[in-house]
């Protein structure tokens, strides 16, 4: 259930400021007094009060006043229900001592800030009750000196045999007249706040926005950083992955090519020229790279056949290799393509120059909802495998695509490389 406080008090709102309010409580009560002595009959003159009631109506009327201004702003700064309503009790109360005293139509003004401060501190239901308490002790000193059951004379003041109205008809004409002032009061405080409170929201969500901007900027700036970071890390997969690869197999046929150069001149020639064409596709592809940032080996091409060309490039360098295509073949993703193809490339590559093999075999798998791609080789293997840039980049790239990379590599039973990618 929402609340009903017309105050709604929170660390944001701003209510209006403590000098007005007690500078329009002030101005109205002293009018309200002003008013009062001026219009009171003679017969109710100050000549006709004596000490004491003098007394207690300046007593009661400081009370007022002292408590309108630091009361109110002391239970403001609680906000406690409780002692908002003990406020607005006495208050009425020594209004009502007052009124009691100094008997006039107008010296009930001086309620009317107190039906504006109840906006400011209680809840809806609350400020009808005290409106309904002002109201109350507004008619309650006419019901005391007139009674309700008698005539009065209209604007004479004074009681007379003679049938002007019944009293209990003028107390209801005064309420209804009274009733606008109060209700408009009410309303317009109320209006006042709302404005208040719409101004410091404005202002709260500025402050809120202001802060969403400078923290955006950061994380625009950190994103950067990241983005920054991780194309350098792209950038150094493709490095390896691409120019590493062609420049050790053309390392691979140069050898091949010096160890047969006096023996058969023709292999050698061969081998140069397979080296050169080579050297001219990891070029292309170093210019594809810098071109685009994103060189695309696989091109439209399906997988198998570029992996293919993989498996007769390790052939031709003195690798016997073979290729085992598994399911349906389809087309995959261009970054799954591109992650297989790589660790097709780096586990080849390492194959040549590391294991020592007499063999090695490259499985492609295709399941109903992934893909595999296996390497094995009958190598020296080895212990613990400690990779480096090839195999953290072939990690890297299959993690990006939520896939698993699996090594083994053990003492004389080779080595074997698993790559595993959902669709």
């Amino acid at each position: 259930m929402l609340s009903e406080r017309m105050h709604a008090p929170t660390r944001t709102t701003t209510l209006p400021a403590t000098r007005a309010n007690d500078l329009a409580f002030l101005v109205v009560t002293i009018a309200a007094y002003i008013s009062a002595l001026v219009s009171i009959p003679d017969k109710y003159s100050l000549g006709q009060f004596t000490s004491l009631q003098i007394g207690i109506v300046l007593a009661a009327s400081a009370c007022y006043l002292l408590l309108g201004i630091y009361g109110f702003a002391y239970c403001r700064r609680r906000r406690s229900t409780a002692l908002s309503l003990l406020y607005f009790v006495v208050q009425i109360v020594l209004s009502g001592v007052v009124m009691f005293w100094l008997f006039d139509s107008f010296i009930t003004l001086m309620l009317l800030p107190l039906a504006g401060q109840s906006v400011l501190l209680l809840t809806r239901r609350q400020v009808l009750v005290v409106c309904a308490l002002i109201m109350l002790v507004v008619i309650m000193p006419f019901t005391w000196h007139v009674g309700l059951t008698m005539r009065v004379r209209v604007g004479g003041g004074g009681v007379g045999p003679g049938y002007v109205q019944p009293a209990w008809l003028v107390a209801l004409r005064f309420w209804l007249i009274y009733l606008p002032g109060l209700v408009f009061v009410v309303v317009f405080t109320q209006i006042a706040l709302n404005e208040r409170r719409g101004r410091a929201e404005v202002e709260r969500l500025a402050v809120e926005l202001r802060e969403a901007n400078e923290r955006l900027r950061e994380y625009a700036a950190q994103v950067e950083e990241l983005a920054t970071t991780k194309e350098r890390n792209r950038l150094a997969r493709e490095i390896h992955d691409s120019l590493g690869h062609y420049l050790t197999v053309v390392n691979v046929q140069i050898e091949a090519s010096r160890a047969v150069l006096d023996s058969d001149r023709a292999r050698a020639l061969e081998g140069m020229r397979k080296a050169q064409l080579l050297t001219q596709e990891g070029l292309a592809e170093v210019r594809r790279s810098v071109a685009a940032l994103r060189a695309a080996p696989t091109g439209a091409k399906p997988l198998f056949e570029v992996i293919s060309a993989l498996v007769e490039e390790s052939r031709a360098a003195g690798t016997p290799t073979a290729l085992d295509i598994q399911g349906t073949p389809r087309t995959l993703t261009p970054q799954a393509e591109l992650t297989l193809y790589r660790a097709a490339q780096e586990g080849l590559t390492n194959v040549r120059k590391h294991a020592r093999a007499t063999r090695a075999r490259l499985a492609l798998q295709y399941d109903e909802r992934k893909v595999r791609l296996i390497l094995e080789d009958d190598g020296a293997g080895g212990g613990p495998v400690k990779e480096g840039f090839g195999l953290l980049g072939v990690r890297e790239r299959a993690q990006l695509l939520g896939g698993t990379v699996r090594v083994r590599s053990r003492a004389g039973q080779g080595f074997r490389l698993e790559i595993e990618l959902p669709e």
